[in-house]
């Protein structure tokens, strides 16, 4: 059998090493917590949440990713419902995409792009959702419509990003959604194919 040398931590009895390492655990656990309570009001102070459009040239359509926290959406949704909801609710995926196909709405000469649901994922305390239109014309103007979360959380702003990548131009730009601002306008130039 093989005698393993020991260092200064043999020389404490048991409750010698279970003292330390209770007193570890303690001031461990009120660190953890406090820093704990600050993440949560921090996170509950901020209502913010980003959407990606890539206008894809290969194959005309906008290819829409919109971030969220997934708890705000939930809630959101249970307040607007009157309902209990969370992802054990049996109607869980149907009702956030039509939350999503309600309050995010694209249009091109006052006419609704149709959005396509992919669908979407929730990783790490985020809910990602995925769509993507059908063929557009990216010689005419784009108007977003916005309000996700908007009515609940007055202070929620929306932020949508935009770009457009081809061979020849590569633009890109943001707009802000808020309370004030549920609709804005991706100007996109006949002539140069750009947008501004």
């Amino acid at each position: 059998m093989k005698r393993f040398k020991c260092f200064k931590i043999c020389s404490l009895n048991t409750r010698g090493f279970k003292s330390l390492y209770n007193q570890w655990f303690k001031r461990s656990l009120v660190l953890i917590t406090f820093f704990g309570a600050v993440t949560s009001v921090a996170a509950h102070t901020f209502f913010f949440s980003v959407t990606e459009l890539n206008f894809n040239p290969n194959t005309n359509k906008i290819e829409i990713i919109h971030e969220f926290t997934a708890h705000d959406i939930e809630n959101t949704i249970a307040e607007t419902n009157h309902i209990s909801f969370s992802p054990e609710h049996p109607q869980y995926d149907q009702l956030i995409q039509a939350y999503f196909e309600q309050h995010f709405i694209i249009e091109q000469s006052q006419n609704a792009v149709q959005l396509n649901w992919i669908g979407f994922e929730v990783k790490l305390g985020k809910l990602i959702a995925y769509q993507e239109s059908v063929k557009v014309n990216f010689q005419m103007n784009i108007m977003v419509s916005n309000s996700l979360l908007i009515d609940l959380y007055t202070k929620q702003i929306n932020t949508v990003n935009y770009q457009y990548l081809s061979h020849i131009n590569k633009v890109h730009g943001s707009l802000t959604f808020s309370q004030n601002n549920r609709i804005d306008q991706i100007i996109l130039n006949k002539n140069s194919h750009t947008m501004k």
